[in-house]
């Protein structure tokens, strides 16, 4: 009987022990970080690559379902504002006419708003475009790559105290350093940054513009999936 005993008892912890090891196994295993994902930018001005945040899953695999597909390719950077932003992702812009308005083009669908104070508009924040709907959801397709000035601590102050907003510190450096627009912080989706090519903005951004701020020649750009 003792050694039956014995016996149940050396099974329990064997048990017990293997159990444990499961558990820990299942927690590293979940606590591996997400896969980060980077796309390029290809542009006659030169490439840029972005990474795509993972703080905000809706608009990354949005992106990426359509980079998948071929969606921006031969698409423009359609509206062009020197010392602000360069946007493009507009599907009408694909073989537009040079007098052609564009701008209100997209897909049958919005992306819910994914706000967050860490994701800003620091210079090269990847970002999605939206029109004025009271929900602040972001177009299925249409992005823009922010450019913006560099701030002083002083304006900062003021355009905090003017939009009743508080930016995080890593912003306000961001902002006194590389520049950015923080104005637009809270109201539209950062959903990636320009890791590689920050220089490609100020080329683009500089281009002659037109009506509506059209580029006069066309900024064609393609985007494809960096494999790292």
């Amino acid at each position: 009987m003792k050694k039956l005993s014995f016996l149940l008892t050396f099974s329990l912890l064997l048990f017990t022990a293997c159990a444990q090891k499961t558990t820990q196994k299942a927690e590293t295993q979940s606590k591996e970080p997400e896969k980060t994902y980077y796309v390029m930018i290809e542009t006659s001005y030169g490439n840029m690559t972005c990474k795509l945040y993972n703080e905000t899953p809706q608009h990354r695999d949005n992106f990426l379902k359509l980079v998948r597909e071929g969606f921006y390719n031969d698409l423009l950077f359609h509206r062009v504002i020197n010392q602000f932003m360069i946007q493009g992702g507009d599907p009408d812009s694909r073989n537009a006419k040079p007098d052609q308005m564009l701008g209100a083009g997209g897909l049958d669908y919005r992306i819910p708003a994914e706000f967050n104070k860490k994701l800003f508009h620091k210079k090269g924040a990847l970002a999605a475009a939206r029109d004025g709907n009271p929900q602040k959801a972001s177009s299925s397709c249409q992005f823009y790559i922010v450019q913006g000035n560099v701030w002083d601590g002083q304006r900062l102050m003021m355009l905090q105290q003017q939009m009743n907003k508080q930016l995080t510190p890593e912003a306000i450096e961001a902002y006194r350093t590389i520049g950015g627009t923080p104005h637009l912080d809270m109201d539209y989706t950062v959903f990636g940054e320009v890791v590689e090519g920050l220089e490609v903005i100020d080329k683009i951004a500089a281009v002659p513009t037109g009506k509506a701020d059209r580029p006069i020649e066309d900024v064609k750009f393609k985007i494809s999936i960096v494999e790292k």
